[in-house]
């Protein structure tokens, strides 16, 4: 077997490989067939072991491909087992020994102080959208924006790929889809692992940083005057501004996993989604099959019912945004910039043009490519 790690979760074990990010969730003979294989006993071995511990026959063969269809196997009768090399993590040079510090329960103490000491400074920072443009020029302004933007974004993953190395974990940043939102996400499987504190800090890090940021900005706001302390306090509004996203959890933003782990539930979004279809299906009288939410615990099944709800609405409302004001808009938008590349246009209008459909093509050929590639990557990959 490969180096595995795991954590006893009530009735169950997460076992799993750190290296690939690839976990699952084992019954207590599933885990006690996995640590006769590791001392090396055979299949027939190990389900004899097990059936005089149990008193069952248990297909340790079938149990066996499951493993090798995770990656855990690295032999198998003397021979090496060809896979892929694991993923690299990302800024692989930072090591758990020199963030541990944020695992520290004093800085979400510190965090707050600040945030505190921020609403109460005078004076205050206008949350206006006059705020944000803070200079006649427009120009200026959407460099701003950007530039702030982005910077901000690549904080708040940087955050939850620190907390999450801190523990252990590797962690690796990349683009995704989220319905029509083209994102940055990392990805921090292993944190399962973890103590549930350190997986909350990990899940709710990129939120404490735009928070911390925000805070800092508008204490420096205060102490300023003139154009600094308007760009200050335009940062302050920007760094607020991808917060409300959060709310989104039938997105699978931050602020789910942290409603996952805290209503105990496995798989939240993938059950959730399948109990959403077989209701569709139930109320358009189309299925006879058994509603998969009877399989989980009771606790889970009440949480994936109204979750489930959740799901439809928040999607509904995203995908009715979409067609009915961003696609006319982009559409129109690229319709008149395409119009106005042809001959009789002055220089000004051709390079006008040319920077809003190269622009907003790319942005959409992104989305595209980043939507396709995580869906081959997501069939073969095995269901945590």
């Amino acid at each position: 077997m490969h180096d595995l790690a795991s954590r006893p979760d009530g009735a169950e074990w997460i076992v799993g490989r750190m290296a690939t990010g690839e976990f699952v969730a084992l019954p207590e003979v599933g885990k006690q067939a996995l640590d006769l294989l590791g001392q090396g006993l055979s299949s027939a071995e190990v389900g004899e072991r097990l059936r005089e511990a149990t008193g069952d026959d248990i297909d340790v063969p079938d149990f066996v491909a499951a493993l090798l269809a995770l990656g855990f196997v690295a032999e198998l009768d003397g021979r090496e087992v060809p896979q892929p090399a694991p993923p690299k993590p990302t800024f692989c040079w930072i090591r758990p020994r020199h963030v541990r510090w944020v695992l520290s329960p004093v800085l979400p103490v510190l965090l707050g102080l600040l945030i505190a000491a921020a609403l109460l400074s005078r004076p205050p920072v206008p949350l206006s959208y006059h705020t944000l443009l803070w200079s006649p020029h427009g120009s200026a302004v959407i460099a701003l924006g950007a530039g702030a933007g982005w910077t901000l974004l690549l904080l708040h993953e940087c955050a939850h790929l620190v907390a999450a190395r801190a523990t252990g974990v590797a962690g690796r940043m990349r683009l995704g889809t989220r319905l029509q939102f083209l994102v940055m996400q990392t990805d921090i499987s292993g944190i399962e692992l973890a103590p549930r504190r350190h997986r909350l800090t990990a899940y709710l890090a990129g939120i404490a940083t735009n928070l911390t940021v925000s805070a800092l900005a508008a204490l420096a706001a205060g102490a300023t005057h003139g154009t600094p302390r308007r760009v200050l306090a335009a940062l302050t509004l920007l760094a607020l501004l991808p917060l409300p996203f959060q709310l989104m959890v039938f997105m699978r933003t931050d602020l789910y996993f942290v409603l996952q782990d805290v209503t105990r539930c496995r798989d939240l979004y993938g059950d959730g989604l399948a109990y959403a279809r077989y209701a569709a299906r139930r109320l358009f009288r189309r299925t006879t099959g058994r509603d998969p939410s009877r399989e989980l615990p009771a606790h889970e099944r009440r949480s994936v019912r109204a979750y489930s709800v959740v799901i439809v609405v928040g999607t509904t409302l995203c995908l009715a945004f979409l067609a009915t004001v961003t696609l006319p808009a982009d559409i129109t938008l690229f319709a008149r910039a395409t119009a106005r590349l042809g001959p009789g246009h002055t220089t000004a209008e051709l390079l006008d043009a040319t920077t809003v459909v190269v622009t907003l093509g790319g942005i959409h050929l992104l989305w595209a490519r980043t939507w396709w590639r995580g869906r081959r990557a997501g069939r073969g990959k095995s269901r945590r």
